[in-house]
C-alpha cells in the first residue's frame, strides 16, 4: 500500500464483477434501485472512515478508510455492470464522461494556455481555482455564473 497504482486492476475487477453477476443469482437479480440503499450505506461508511482518520489517523484507520473505499468502488462497478448487461452504458462510458468532465472544469489544467502558465510559473490560488470550477458547473448545467447551487472542486 502506499505505492503509485497502476490501474491494472481496475480493468481485472471489471471482468471479475461480470463473472459473479453471470455466476450469482443474487447479482445477476440485482437493479440500480435494489442497489440504491448499499450506495448510500457504503458512502456513509466512507464518511464514517474519513473521520476515523481524522481523529486516529493511525495504520488501522488508514486500512478501514481503504476498505470502505472498496466498498464503494464496488457499487459504482456493480451500477456500471447492471447498465452494460442493459445496453445502456458501459464503464468506459463511466470513464470518459469523467474525464471529460475533469478537463472541462481544471482549465487551470488542462486549458489552452495551462501548459504555457505552469511554464511561466503562473499558480492559480484556491479561490481561483474554485471560480473557474463554478463557472465550468454552471455552464454545463446552463446557470449564469453567480447563480445557483455549485460546489467547489471537490465536488462532481
Amino acid at each position: 500500500m502506499g505505492e503509485r497504482a497502476s490501474g491494472e486492476g481496475l480493468v481485472d475487477f471489471l471482468a471479475l464483477m461480470r463473472t459473479m453477476r453471470e455466476r450469482c443469482a443474487w447479482k445477476a437479480d440485482q437493479t440500480h434501485a435494489s442497489l440504491a440503499p448499499y450506495l448510500r450505506e457504503e458512502a456513509d461508511e466512507v464518511l464514517e472512515a474519513i473521520t476515523e482518520v481524522e481523529k486516529v489517523g493511525d495504520a488501522a484507520s488508514l486500512r478501514h478508510l481503504c476498505d470502505e473505499l472498496g466498498d464503494l468502488l464496488l457499487q459504482i462497478y456493480f451500477h456500471a455492470a447492471i447498465a452494460e448487461a442493459a445496453g445502456e452504458f458501459t464503464m468506459d462510458d463511466v470513464i470518459a464522461g469523467l474525464e471529460a468532465k475533469m478537463r472541462r472544469r481544471n482549465p487551470h489544467i488542462f486549458g489552452p494556455e495551462a501548459e504555457a502558465d505552469w511554464a511561466a510559473g503562473r499558480r492559480y490560488t484556491i479561490e481561483e481555482i474554485e471560480e473557474l470550477w463554478q463557472a465550468a458547473k454552471a455552464a454545463e448545467r446552463g446557470i449564469p455564473t453567480g447563480e445557483g447551487n455549485v460546489t467547489g472542486p471537490s465536488g462532481a
